[in-house]
């Protein structure tokens, strides 16, 4: 009945587990602690170049050089992004797995519709994005013209920010809203129907039955947009290259590593800057939405 209970079966789950650990001791794991190694260091990743320990160098660099300015801009501008992506992508994904919850005629084609994003992947999405704001002659250039209105879209330094927010939330507002569904189909129906009998209104089923009950659902989504805005550079690349006021503390990384001269150690100290700045954010907001769940 247990294949796996008796003598040697016992060890098949975990010699099955050898290949995924390996793997992610080897593209995973030592790929991160050579980060943390590296940041202490000087090196460049140049062949036959020598590279020496150099201390907290690297980490003083980025808080107190010349450009300390522009690292506080992008440590702000990362901190907007994560906050607009996270509160629009999840109130909107909210909405829409309401509204598919409702059982609506071809709900199941309306899922797929908006979960295609996260099945496109982001270069194909960016690149669809970069045709559509096109300047000269993009789609939404013409429509736009019809009124007499004309933008630089992704060239300008004002549009280009909240353009690429728009395309990280409608690329990953889908998984959200998938998670919502999964919460809200959870909900006993037999609660609605008896609030419905003492005179609820939709809105008041909504805030005391369906807000209360998806608290779960509410967290992850939550802490993986979070997570996933605040890491947040191919969407950025691909749209921008991180121009027009769009750079964020993971595109600063690549900088960092590959434009101009290589500065692999530089680089690794601000993967590493990073790596504790999304640490602590999302400490401590996991802190305050489990308290928001015990308190529900």
């Amino acid at each position: 009945m247990y294949p796996f209970a008796r003598g040697f079966g016992k060890h098949v789950p975990l010699l099955l587990l050898l290949l995924p650990l390996g793997l992610y001791v080897l593209f995973g794991l030592l790929p991160s602690l050579g980060t943390v190694v590296f940041s202490f260091t000087n090196m460049t990743g140049l062949p036959g170049q020598d590279w020496h320990f150099v201390g907290w160098h690297n980490f003083h660099r980025f808080f107190f050089s010349s450009d300390q300015h522009e690292r506080l801009v992008a440590i702000r501008r990362t901190l907007v992004f994560s906050a607009a992506v996270t509160v629009l992508q999840n109130g909107i994904a909210l909405f829409v797995a309401v509204l598919i919850n409702q059982r609506l005629k071809g709900d199941s084609f309306y899922r797929a519709v908006f979960f295609l994003p996260v099945v496109l992947g982001v270069t194909v999405s960016g690149l669809i994005w970069k045709m559509m704001f096109n300047s000269m002659d993009g789609p939404v250039q013409k429509l736009i013209g019809l009124f007499g209105w004309h933008s630089n879209f992704l060239g300008s330094y004002d549009a280009a920010f909240p353009l690429v927010i728009f395309v990280q939330i409608w690329m990953y507002m889908g998984y959200s809203m998938v998670i919502f569904l999964a919460g809200l189909q959870t909900i006993p129906k037999d609660l609605y129907e008896a609030g419905y009998i003492d005179g609820t209104t939709p809105w008041q089923a909504f805030r005391n039955i369906t807000f209360p009950l998806i608290a779960p659902s509410f967290t992850v989504n939550i802490l993986l947009s979070m997570i996933g805005a605040l890491q947040t550079f191919d969407t950025i690349f691909v749209l921008t290259q991180g121009k027009f006021y769009t750079n964020t503390l993971a595109v600063d990384v690549f900088n960092a590593a590959f434009n101009g001269t290589l500065d692999l150690g530089y680089a690794s100290s601000v993967a590493m800057i990073q790596f504790v700045f999304v640490f602590v954010v999302v400490i401590v907001s996991q802190y305050y939405l489990r308290k928001r769940e015990v308190q529900m």
